[in-house]
């Protein structure tokens, strides 16, 4: 019988910072690697807020290797006198209490990345130790928490001839469990923020690691989108655009280049918007029109030809659009999305003015940028001739799934998944092995085209291309619906050798190109399959590595035998289940992109045409290279 015995007392009020602790991915997304960056990014913003208010210039970032993260600044400095309201110095208010900062009223910045006011409060919370240094008015003052909670009044400690804040913290191994930080995640996003903020220098020192660099950047975004296409071969010097509408600064670079992809970056407040939102749309609403308009006024698009459509002008294109505010709404803690509608307008209006003042007076980049822009209309009208002609419009959609996929007979997708095996030889392992209530089968043959080099028409005539997309079913590019897709899980599963690599490679370029939404709501998956298999009587195990076999070499009794599996078509079905593809025993890894921008370059230098930094690249990546997770 159920309790009905349902009073106020059992109702739990969680009082100060005790809701960070106890949900913090409401606060920071989560509490893995990118929950504990977003630590470092919520101080490093409130030292960006400062320069961008024209009173900070250099900020220091440092992770010791004891895990300690310092960030200093040459800001004013919190203030430490007393606060009316809290009754506490302001300094502990701001880092003990949800919503406090300088960020509200306008008083203390015009604009700030902070507009929550629980970036410090929350660090604060979700820190086992925290310490902050002050210098104002010629003294240092310094206050230290446990997690959270107050450890001293506010102490003068010294004297100071110049102004800032220091603040050093040790994320709450509690929380965050194994605190790796990965330097070049955090090395993209500093640089990033020096791109933002002209004249701001960020030195980033990881002493574990024993790495160091600093970021300044005199060019701003536009040297930003030349970094981005440096290993491309481009059309035109970067075009940057500056204006400021009803309040709203903006700012946009953009420069196309020869290939078939779009890089898109939007930021708000110099916080990186990697899920796009109003000043995204405003832009690309905005270059959509002038394009239009240009290649009318050129005589490049005749009166009775069709508009291009926003594909068309951003394909090859390098985007970055920054706005500055002083009352962004962004979804979320972790500020993925800028919501402000106003925005949009502010957007189009700048990049309509100016843009098109541009190409006025720049005849030779326009034509060029219209050329390449109906040349991609083009093939885009032959793709889809291609698409509807070759896999028909059903077979996109799942209508006719291809012979060679064995399905699962689960009709679910939430609880289905699909392998993608390399080859005919352990597909056929991999059909007799699997369940098949809820595990299908498309084996694949040979390696598939590298799409970073192909355009869309010779992409969709790429029969194992065209495969993989009907036996998802779920459509590509800004024709992809996940409500169809036809698996929750989809799994790269490839021989543990160089090919193997090659082919899992050439399959992550196509997803994060063609299929990112796949990626970024958690459908992809790599399989691990073993090297070897250590036998001694009837135990038998699983090695991954060199260093696994010869460990379990060492802790098995008896005679030991050792298989070295070359390829997945070695394996048994019955040895591929119990290794790789058994739910209960299976080791798999989650694809998922961390960095937008790192990922976009990577698979550019892997897998684009310019040869010197793909050798580069593997030249100083070779011995370190593990797991590749991008």
């Amino acid at each position: 019988m159920e309790d009905n015995n349902y009073t106020a007392e059992d109702i739990e009020v969680l009082g100060g910072l005790e809701a960070v602790r106890r949900r913090p991915g409401m606060y920071i997304g989560s509490t893995g690697p990118k929950g504990l960056h977003h630590l470092v990014y919520e101080i490093v913003y409130n030292s960006i807020d400062e320069a961008m208010a024209g009173y900070c210039d250099r900020v220091t970032v440092t992770i010791f290797e004891d895990g300690k993260v310092e960030v200093a600044d040459n800001g004013r400095g919190i203030p430490i006198d007393i606060h009316p309201v809290t009754s506490t110095s302001a300094l502990e208010a701001v880092m003990t209490t949800l919503h406090a900062g300088a960020k509200f009223g306008g008083r203390g910045y015009k604009v700030s990345g902070g507009l929550h006011g629980v970036g410090a409060s929350v660090v604060n919370a979700l820190s086992s130790w925290l310490r902050v240094e002050v210098k104002r008015d010629y003294k240092v003052y310094s206050q230290e928490y446990c997690r959270g909670i107050v450890q001293n009044g506010v102490e003068q400690v010294g004297e100071a001839s110049d102004t800032g804040t220091t603040t050093t913290f040790i994320a709450d191994e509690e929380i965050f469990g194994n605190m790796n930080y990965d330097y070049v995640a955090l090395a993209q996003r500093f640089r990033e923020m020096c791109y933002l903020t002209k004249g701001l220098e960020i030195c980033f020192r990881d002493e574990g690691a024993d790495r160091e660099t600093t970021f300044y950047f005199e060019g701003g975004i536009a040297s930003f989108a030349r970094y981005l296409n440096k290993n491309r071969p481009v059309l035109h010097k970067p075009i940057y655009l500056s204006k400021e509408v009803n309040g709203t600064e903006v700012e946009v670079a953009l420069q196309y280049n020869e290939g078939f992809a779009e890089t898109a970056l939007s930021f708000a407040n110099c916080i990186n918007t990697q899920d796009g939102g109003s000043h995204l749309t405003g832009f690309r609403s905005a270059l959509t029109r002038v394009i239009n308009d240009a290649a009318r006024k050129f005589k490049l698009l005749k009166e009775e030809d069709a508009n291009l459509i926003g594909e068309d002008a951003r394909e090859g294109l390098v985007s970055i659009v920054s706005v500055k505010l002083a009352e962004p709404q962004f979804e979320g803690q972790t500020k993925g999305k800028l919501g402000n509608p106003e925005v949009k307008n502010h957007v189009e209006s700048a990049v309509v003015e100016d843009l098109s003042q541009f190409l006025d007076e720049h005849p030779a980049d326009a034509k060029r940028i219209i050329e390449k822009c109906l040349t991609t209309a083009r093939a885009r009208e032959a793709a889809k001739k291609a698409r509807d002609l070759v896999i028909g419009k059903k077979s996109l959609d799942g209508g006719t799934l291809p012979g060679k996929l064995a399905d699962c007979s689960e009709k679910d997708p939430s609880k289905s998944e699909i392998y993608l095996v390399e080859g005919p030889s352990a597909g056929g392992s991999a059909k007799q092995g699997r369940d098949r209530r809820f595990q299908a089968i498309l084996p694949l043959k040979g390696k598939i085209l590298n799409v970073e080099k192909a355009s869309p028409e010779k992409m969709l005539a790429h029969d194992e291309i065209r495969i993989i997309i009907t036996a998802l079913g779920a459509g590509i590019d800004s024709e992809m619906d996940l409500s169809k897709l036809r698996y929750d899980r989809v799994i790269i599963m490839t021989d543990a050798d160089v090919d193997g690599a090659h082919i899992r490679t050439l399959l992550l370029t196509f997803f994060f190109r063609h299929m990112a939404e796949l990626i970024n709501e958690g459908h992809l998956y790599i399989a691990q399959p073993p090297l070897f298999r250590v036998t001694a009587g009837k135990e038998k195990h699983w090695a991954y590595s060199d260093k696994d076999k010869e460990a379990l070499a060492k802790k098995t009794k008896g005679k030991v035998e050792i298989q070295r599996y070359k390829g997945l078509g070695e394996m048994t079905a019955e040895q591929l289940w119990d290794s790789t593809m058994n739910p209960e025993t299976r080791s798999m890894l989650q694809v998922n992109v961390a960095d937008a921008v790192n990922a976009d370059k990577i698979f550019e230098t892997l897998m684009g045409d310019e040869v010197p930094p793909r050798k580069a690249f593997i030249q100083a990546h070779a011995k370190s290279v593990k797991n590749l997770d991008i």
